[in-house]
């Protein structure tokens, strides 16, 4: 499988090995065929441009995902999507709510590559199911030693 990971931002170091060991235990663990998988971590304005031009809203958003091929599709090479991540916003709210910047980067993953797995959060019925399947990823990737550690700046 191919997990391809861009980095265009400056706030964090990315360690590509981290990010795809991460992707491909949550692939092992949600049980799905996957050939290809993009995550690009963006700046904080890359995030604000992607959110205005495909949502409409300027503001910086965690992350922003794009599906290919559905989960379900019986395709022969099936390209699960793209992820975009905003480190920078991970950054502000961990300050802010006194969290681990590690995990909160590393749930901002969990909740695009759910999003590329059909799941989404407009519903309050939505929103609770999406938590509940980023809890039992996020307890995985802990059980499994596969959240990301990355040098945390200044």
């Amino acid at each position: 499988m191919l997990v391809h990971v861009t980095s265009s931002q400056d706030a964090v170091e990315i360690i590509p090995k981290q990010v795809e060991d991460l992707v491909r235990s949550l692939i092992d663990y949600k049980q799905i065929t996957c050939h290809e998988l993009s995550l690009h971590f963006v700046s904080r304005e890359e995030i604000s441009t992607l959110h205005e031009e495909h949502f409409g809203d300027p503001s910086p958003t965690d992350c922003i995902t794009f599906p290919i091929d559905s989960p379900e599709e019986d395709t022969f090479y099936k390209v699960l999507g793209e992820i975009f991540v905003c480190p920078e916003v991970a950054l502000s709210y961990a300050k802010r709510h006194l969290v681990s910047f590690e995990e909160e980067l590393s749930l901002y993953v969990v909740h695009g590559f759910l999003h590329l797995l059909g799941y989404d959060d407009i519903t309050k019925q939505e929103r609770e199911q999406m938590r509940k399947e980023e809890a039992l990823c996020m307890e995985h990737l802990r059980n499994n030693h596969c959240l990301l550690h990355l040098p945390t700046p200044a």
